[in-house]
């Protein structure tokens, strides 16, 4: 389903992240260059600790969109119009559902049964969260990491269909 990891990936993630990385399994999405850009980490990492983050934002531009739309407030809204719109909760618990699906492929944690990520399925508290789940199962799974993703290319902050891999955010 998702592709191997080679030694050269761990190497761009060493270099994406500023640290070894823990628990890769394989690259959930790829930069159009062929960089990770969303690593599938095990549901328990190498020293015990259970890890709910199976779709990991590693590309630096990504990130860094990410959290720009944070910081601006974007889950705000998003959360308004989950909490008001029952077609909206629906495809967000059906994305929830989807994330615990795949996780459970991985491993079995009963620490972080029917845990996902992201804040979901009742709020939306982490768009690394779903815009890694969005890449890596594709749009349509997660209505919220696909309106991230349309945010991030709509105001030029980031675009899975242009290599951001040379940028100085990169680094």
């Amino acid at each position: 389903m998702f592709g191997a990891v080679t030694q050269s990936d761990l190497d761009v993630l060493e270099e994406q992240l500023g640290r070894v990385p823990r628990g890769v399994l394989a690259i959930g999405a790829r930069c159009v260059c062929g960089r990770p850009t969303v690593v599938v980490t095990a549901p328990r990492l190498d020293d015990g600790t259970p890890f709910p983050t199976t779709f990991y934002l590693t590309c630096p531009p990504a990130v860094k969109g990410a959290s720009t739309l944070e910081a601006e407030g974007a889950m705000e809204g998003m959360n308004a119009r989950l909490a008001s719109d029952p077609i909206l909760a629906g495809a967000y618990e059906q994305a929830h559902e989807d994330y615990l699906a795949r996780r459970s492929e991985l491993g079995d944690v009963p620490e972080i049964a029917g845990v996902s990520a992201g804040g979901m399925p009742h709020r939306v508290k982490c768009l690394h969260a779903v815009l890694g789940h969005s890449l890596a199962a594709g749009r349509g799974v997660n209505p919220f990491g696909d309106e991230t993703l349309d945010l991030l290319q709509e105001r030029g902050l980031w675009s899975a269909q242009q290599c951001t891999c040379a940028s100085p955010f990169a680094r």
